[in-house]
């Protein structure tokens, strides 16, 4: 089976992640917020650059299976070696731009297609600082458009993993970045990280996540007046 953000956790790992959300946030008026992610970004430019680089070669080597058909017989008369080298000479001094512009346009689209049917393979041409910025800025807006900014005390935290990347980031609201420093969040993405790179994500995220309640709770206690501001089901 496909593993996609909607069937990464099982019914019984989903249920465990929220009896333990709800255990953590009984002792603090921290929220705490899972999600799981696809990817962050669609990498348009690796898609493009991907379908232009294995454009140009499979263009390349089409041009040569044209020559070498084009080759006249007395090409293999000095042997294979012999046909060979002078496969690569005519390849290099015959390619014609009237055939190899109109394959180059063929395998472009050709390559766009597969890329978009398999994404995992863009990532090949994507640098790791890419990565790294997309994960964060896919969970940061994230935490706008799950309206995790809006609890009473800015006290939310997500937690965010996108599969695509084999990355997390969690990250805290104003309230709890001045309380809590922001090596003990990548202590705990680091963690969470490994566990899932491991096959342990459902005992892993319900470990950092009462580590998080921990965390929470000795900083910002539980109100008499305390609310379940936000659901504690994953997001997707």
């Amino acid at each position: 089976m496909n593993r996609n953000a909607k069937n990464f956790f099982s019914e019984s790992e989903r249920r465990a992640i929220e009896e333990v959300v709800h255990a953590a946030e009984s002792k603090t008026s921290g929220e705490i917020v899972l999600m799981v992610a696809d990817e962050s970004a669609f990498y348009r430019e690796a898609a493009m650059l991907g379908a232009v680089v294995f454009g140009v070669f499979s263009a390349l080597i089409s041009e040569m299976l044209i020559r070498a058909l084009m080759l006249h017989e007395g090409f293999w008369a000095d042997g294979e070696s012999g046909f060979v080298l002078q496969l690569l000479t005519s390849s290099a001094t015959m390619v014609s731009v009237w055939t190899f512009i109109p394959l180059l346009s063929l395998f472009y689209y050709v390559w766009k297609y597969i890329f978009l049917k398999f994404p995992g393979i863009k990532l090949l041409f994507v640098s790791k600082t890419r990565v790294s910025e997309a994960v964060r800025e896919g969970a940061v807006r994230a935490f706008y458009e799950k309206s995790l900014y809006r609890t009473r005390d800015e006290t939310g935290i997500l937690i965010y993993i996108s599969l695509r990347e084999h990355r997390v980031w969690i990250l805290g609201d104003r309230g709890i970045n001045t309380k809590i420093h922001s090596g003990f969040w990548e202590d705990l993405s680091a963690e969470l990280a490994t566990g899932i790179r491991e096959g342990r994500a459902g005992a892993v995220v319900t470990s950092v996540i009462e580590k998080c309640g921990a965390e929470l709770a000795s900083h910002f206690p539980r109100k008499p007046d305390d609310t379940n501001e936000l659901d504690n089901r994953v997001m997707y």
